[in-house]
């Protein structure tokens, strides 16, 4: 019961981030879930929370979701998936990926903190950014459930004057590449029967944590929850690492 307990409090921290600034859920997770689980069993219980998670809270904002927007960008990600399945599904159960994630996790945690908003008159490249975004965001999201950051920079340059289509697009994105990742998973049976009784667990959490994040998300200065957030991943980043190489 304890140990439901913790993990239902870190998904409710880790939607309720992602409710209001648009992204957070897979690196708050994915800071702690590790250390309780495999890099594997972790990725994919928090990818198909992910997913309900994200078509909860573009559901809200579907009329600010601009489709063209996502054509280049999405398409490179689904590619970047299907590489992250095959590592994830490979090599998911060695203890060095958890090393690897505690780094990565320290780089975002830099890019949060020193990342400035883009500036009104910024031109955003449609071609060979989204495609080398997309690719990246796709592959890390794949193997660590984390590949958020790479989506949060192409659509804060896209749509920094309009946070609303900046987070229903980032939305969909993440919707349509928890689906590829679930998809691909599920098919070659790498879900557990004990994989359901978390994912129950963390339906109810998702689902309160999202709504309460959504409701606040006008109110509340996004600068300063990220940073708060970014705090926790650098100390559960650094926790990660430790536990990995003892």
């Amino acid at each position: 019961m304890l140990e439901l307990a913790i993990i239902f409090l870190i998904l409710l921290f880790g939607s309720f981030i992602q409710g209001v600034s648009g992204f957070g859920f897979g690196l708050i997770a994915m800071s702690f879930l590790p250390l309780m689980f495999t890099v594997k069993e972790s990725t994919l219980l928090v990818v198909s929370l992910a997913l309900v998670l994200s078509v909860s809270i573009a559901w809200q904002l579907f009329k600010h979701i601009e489709w063209r927007s996502l054509v280049v960008i999405l398409s490179a990600a689904l590619v970047g998936r299907v590489g992250g399945f095959f590592i994830l599904h490979h090599f998911g159960e060695l203890d060095i990926l958890q090393v690897f994630l505690g780094v990565f996790l320290i780089c975002v945690v830099v890019y949060l903190f020193k990342s400035k908003p883009p500036k009104p008159d910024t031109k955003v490249n449609g071609t060979w950014l989204p495609i080398v975004l997309g690719l990246a965001g796709g592959l890390i999201g794949g193997v660590f459930a984390v590949g958020g950051p790479f989506f949060v920079f192409y659509f804060l340059l896209l749509f920094h004057h309009n946070k609303y289509s900046y987070s229903a697009n980032l939305q969909v994105t993440f919707v349509a590449t928890a689906v590829m990742t679930v998809t691909l998973h599920g098919v070659n049976g790498d879900f557990s029967l004990g994989f359901l009784g978390y994912f129950a667990v963390g339906l109810v959490s998702v689902l309160i944590g999202s709504r309460l994040g959504v409701a606040l998300f006008a109110k509340l200065s996004q600068q300063n929850i990220k940073k708060i957030a970014a705090i926790v991943v650098a100390i559960a980043a650094a926790n990660l690492m430790v536990t990995a190489l003892l």
